[in-house]
């Protein structure tokens, strides 16, 4: 099946690839902390940005001991540069921990690859990425793209893809509800301060441009009129 050909992410330089890692910079998070949970007999899904790392092997061992006699997953991805990090574990014993993204490299390998990633690494799935107007096509410094590998992790390891065709034997993730928290660090800025920031930050971006695919397969400026 032909895999659709990716819009490349901003240049390394840019504001959200500051940071030397995976994860984009703080700043660019929402303020507050936002996490959800749900438990379910055998399952218990937790999702916190706290667990996004770099090395998904330091997940705390506090969280890796509540999973003692099961299997524990970690996954995280995030679109904007191109990372990816899941790791598994069973009964406490680290099998497999991978991090990866196009600026940084591979950031963890740990265990040997699980049958769902052999495609990637055999360059059987290369990544197909329209580059930015104005920016050279370099050759995409992966043997994949990271996202892509991650909705097939998610298939595998959890049986559902955020984006992407479902299967017959996937689980519909919308159906399930979680419960949503929000905490706020007591030692943080004011919420209102940081709200003003991101509303600064925000302004100074400028007016949005618009870009849609011409007929060469290139990103074309879209004007308004």
């Amino acid at each position: 099946m032909d895999r659709p050909r990716r819009v490349r992410r901003p240049a390394a330089g840019d504001a959200a690839r500051r940071r030397r890692s995976g994860r984009p910079s703080p700043e660019y998070r929402r303020p507050g902390r936002r996490w959800r949970r749900h438990h379910w007999p055998g399952v218990d899904v937790v999702g916190d940005q706290r667990v996004m790392i770099d090395f998904p092997s330091r997940l705390p061992e506090h969280l890796v001991a509540a999973s003692a006699g099961r299997r524990l997953v970690l996954h995280a991805m995030h679109s904007v540069v191109d990372w990816l990090a899941f790791a598994v574990w069973e009964d406490g014993r680290l099998l497999r921990s991978l991090s990866v993204s196009p600026d940084s490299g591979i950031i963890e390998n740990i265990g040997e690859p699980l049958p769902f990633e052999r495609p990637y690494w055999a360059g059987e799935c290369p990544a197909d990425v329209v580059p930015w107007p104005d920016e050279d096509e370099e050759p995409y410094p992966l043997p994949f793209h990271p996202p892509e590998l991650g909705e097939d992790a998610l298939r595998a390891l959890c049986g559902f893809v955020m984006e992407g065709m479902p299967e017959p034997d996937d689980v519909d993730a919308s159906r399930i509800v979680l419960h949503g928290f929000r905490v706020r660090d007591a030692q943080a800025p004011d919420t209102s301060e940081q709200e003003a920031e991101l509303r600064s930050a925000m302004e100074a971006m400028g007016p949005p441009r618009v870009f849609a695919l011409g007929p060469d397969g290139r990103l074309v400026e879209r004007h308004r009129s």
